[in-house]
């Protein structure tokens, strides 16, 4: 009876063991799908829904350079850079290999069937304490993320594809947050300042803020300057 108990155990040790081993393995596959994209000038228009802002829609353009460094600039020149924890860029969610992934199952999304893994970073001063991730593991593409951080809460991302899939690049981003929790960026901030006033001043603050990008094109793999990324 001990002999069988075991092997029950070995063999449960071992299939938790192939899972991890699977989630890793998937999550590699992802960031080298990315990592073909090594800078990227975007085309696209923001949208952002706060309840106690009033924010303009606004086109942008997005820049990207690996490893990650990553601007969006507004039309009337204001730069949003994203602190901490906080981004609405894949790649900073795979990138390196300083983490553990877990498998955690199996999803469904928009009838797509999306495979789920967490990743627990290994550095105990990461501001990130967990991303969740699901992914479409056919054509290695990120449906939705989920993150939890130590200073801004949990923030999930939604993103639909089109035309630029085969890079894993997304049409549309959903950034989705609680606005309790956030800190809003600077320029999201500055918005706010000096434009319009807030739509009810005493509107409640813990409710879920949203920003959400369309992406009409992308220029791939062409260079940047780095002074894109000044200040």
């Amino acid at each position: 009876m001990r002999y069988f108990f075991l092997l029950i155990l070995l063999t449960v040790s071992g299939l938790f063991e192939l899972q991890a081993q699977d989630a890793a393995l998937l999550a590699r596959k992802v960031r080298e799908k990315l990592a073909t994209v090594n800078d990227y000038t975007a085309q696209g228009v923001m949208t952002t829904d706060v309840s106690f802002m009033k924010i303009p829609q606004s086109d942008v353009t997005v820049y990207f350079q690996k490893p990650n460094k990553f601007r969006i600039k507004k039309q009337d020149g204001i730069a949003i850079t994203p602190k901490g924890g906080v981004s609405i860029n894949l790649n900073s969610l795979v990138a390196g290999d300083n983490y553990t992934a877990v498998n955690a199952g199996t999803s469904t999304i928009n009838g797509q069937p999306v495979t789920i893994i967490k990743l627990l970073p290994l550095d105990e001063a990461s501001e990130v304490v967990v991303s969740t991730l699901y992914i479409y593991e056919k054509e290695l593409l990120i449906y939705k993320a989920s993150t939890t951080t130590k200073d801004n809460g949990t923030y999930e991302m939604e993103l639909s594809y089109g035309k630029f899939a085969q890079w894993g690049l997304p049409d549309k981003v959903r950034f989705i947050f609680n606005t309790k929790d956030y800190k809003l960026p600077k320029g999201l901030a500055f918005d706010y300042d000096t434009g319009a006033p807030p739509v009810d001043a005493n509107a409640p603050k813990n409710s879920k803020g949203k920003v959400e990008i369309a992406y009409s094109n992308y220029t791939i793999n062409k260079g940047l300057s780095p002074s894109v990324f000044n200040r």
